[in-house]
């Protein structure tokens, strides 16, 4: 069970941190923002990046096997990056409608599930 609610914090933090990063390159399409300076992007990413910590830091103290959890660091930070890699490209998909995803984008990511793969092989 802590490992579901380890990956489903994790899920949550990185589609905070994929908006925080990325989302404000759409900015300009909305009308309250169209104008925003460089400083006021900065400051609704970083009120966007708070909600992240507080499921990252929540994910990694229940998910970390210090603390009692299913995984070691090595393997907490190999399944973020996965999911962060996931999220990104649905983000990119859908809100970017000019970006496409490629054969060498899915090659990327085999190779990232067999680092999974690697990282939790005994």
């Amino acid at each position: 069970m802590k490992s579901v609610v380890t990956v489903g914090l994790l899920v949550l933090s990185n589609v905070f941190m994929t908006l925080a990063w990325y989302g404000h390159l759409k900015f300009k399409e909305l009308k309250w923002f169209e104008n925003a300076g460089l400083v006021s992007i900065i400051l609704i990413s970083w009120g966007l990046a708070l909600f992240e910590y507080c499921f990252q830091v929540p994910a990694n103290k229940l998910g970390f096997s210090g603390n009692g959890g299913p995984f070691s660091l090595l393997q907490l930070k190999v399944i973020q990056e996965v999911i962060t890699l996931i999220t990104f490209v649905i983000f990119s998909l859908l809100f970017f409608k000019n970006e496409t995803f490629k054969w060498n984008h899915a090659v990327g990511f085999l190779f990232l599930v067999l680092a999974v793969y690697f990282i939790f092989k005994k």
